[in-house]
């Protein structure tokens, strides 16, 4: 069997470096990994992961390793993998298969491969991995104990398995831990994501007008990034909740087909497809620059693009410019994959450290379970508030207890109004 498949293996001494910054920010992670070594409580397990091969990714392999598992691990996207990274995980002895730039037959061999090992935990970042599980290998799902999803998209895809009766073994939403999308998804795709918008156009973001395509966490901190910079920032929605929520946080809420002419720059971030179509590009200004901080490559239309399109230029680094048939330009980041990963090097460690935090305890959690039902469940509550406990301790972060008093108050009916 092929132990792993990277780009350059020399590379490997560079990506040594990269996970070490990342670990330097990673304290919480540290911690599990300190106690993981001495208990092993993944002894004897195979884990499979299908994760953005990113330093803070091969931070938590390190700490699944040390809790005894076998890990192997494939990317959740063409264009996130980090070469050097990859390179020095295989190093390591990990058997990784990712380099960037993959097409999509290259992507799912390697999502075969890493199935190859016959784990008996999946780490997802998207469903990928599952989705392959249940449309191709089903013999597999027998042996497996359950699995984790880190992202919004991916949860969206397993509660759809569940509601319909197609989920076969155990998942544990991870993204649904308040400490992972409180942070992860508000700040650290805010900060990523205007990372990758920068790095791919170097425009001044002041004055612009700032389109944010949804209102969940990650576009929530989008939006939030995007006006401390100084943009004008306008959010579309679907949701009235959300919609309600952006326009008392001072925003200007209006459908996409309103603002599409208004736009500067694009980001969209629901987990939906076809969220920036034809009749909104026949819409935008000359010099419109779209990207996607979504997890799929769906959610701006670029089969709608190319067909108003009379030609295409790679101008900068993962930027394209596409000439309409009118003689406008319309500019693609990352080709429309995750900006923030693609263009940029994806959430800073501080934040992936309580996420990454939350799948190792997941990972713990199901090997120590009993037989668990074919359902989506949520991260234990002591779980996750044990990963911000450890947060607060690491930033020397004090917080208050309950008296008992208090506590004796909090747990009655009779102490009304005296």
């Amino acid at each position: 069997m092929e132990q792993s498949q990277v780009k350059d293996k020399s590379l490997a001494p560079q990506g040594h470096l990269q996970i070490e910054w990342a670990s330097k920010h990673m304290p919480v992670l540290n911690l599990i990994k300190n106690r993981f070594q001495k208990e092993k409580p993944l002894k004897g397990l195979t884990l499979a992961a299908c994760l953005h091969v990113t330093k803070e990714t091969a931070v938590l392999v390190g700490t699944l390793t040390a809790g005894g598992a076998k890990v192997v691990l494939c990317g959740s996207n063409p264009l996130s993998t980090q070469d050097d990274v990859a390179a020095a995980l295989a190093d390591d002895g990990i058997n990784v298969f990712a380099w960037r730039g993959q097409n999509t037959e290259e992507y799912y061999q390697c999502i075969d491969k890493v199935l190859d090992f016959k784990p008996s935990i999946t780490l997802d970042d998207g469903a990928d991995l599952v989705g392959t599980l249940h449309s191709k290998r089903q013999a597999q799902i027998k042996d497996l104990k359950g699995g984790t999803e880190e992202t919004t998209t991916g949860v969206i895809r397993l509660r759809a398995m569940e509601k319909d009766g197609s989920l076969k073994y155990p998942i544990v939403a991870v993204n649904d831990a308040y400490t992972k999308y409180l942070f992860d998804n508000r700040y650290g795709t805010g900060q990523s994501t205007m990372d990758g918008i920068l790095r791919a156009t170097s425009v001044l973001i002041a004055g612009k007008n700032f389109v944010v395509g949804g209102y969940g966490w990650c576009s929530r901190g989008i939006a939030m990034r995007a006006q401390g910079m100084g943009a004008n920032v306008i959010v579309t929605e679907v949701q009235p909740t959300r919609a309600l929520e952006a326009a008392m946080n001072g925003l200007r809420v209006m459908p996409m087909s309103e603002a599409a002419s208004l736009g500067d720059i694009f980001v969209t971030a629901t987990g939906d497809l076809n969220v920036i179509r034809k009749e909104h590009m026949a819409k935008m200004k000359d010099g419109a620059i779209m990207c996607n901080s979504g997890h799929f490559n769906v959610e701006i239309s670029i089969p709608d693009l190319v067909s108003l399109s009379k030609g295409k230029r790679t101008i900068r680094p993962n930027m394209e410019e596409y000439t309409l048939s009118d003689g406008r330009k319309l500019y693609l980041l990352a080709e429309g994959r995750l900006v923030n990963l693609a263009a940029a090097e994806g959430h800073p460690s501080e934040v992936m450290d309580m996420s990454f935090s939350d799948q190792a305890l997941s990972s713990e959690y199901i090997a120590k379970s009993p037989k668990m039902q074919p359902k989506v469940y949520l991260v234990p509550k002591e779980l996750d508030e044990k990963v911000a406990e450890l947060k607060l301790k690491s930033m020397g972060v004090k917080i208050d207890e309950l008296t008992e008093e208090q506590k004796k108050y909090l747990s009655t009916w009779e102490m009304g109004t005296t």
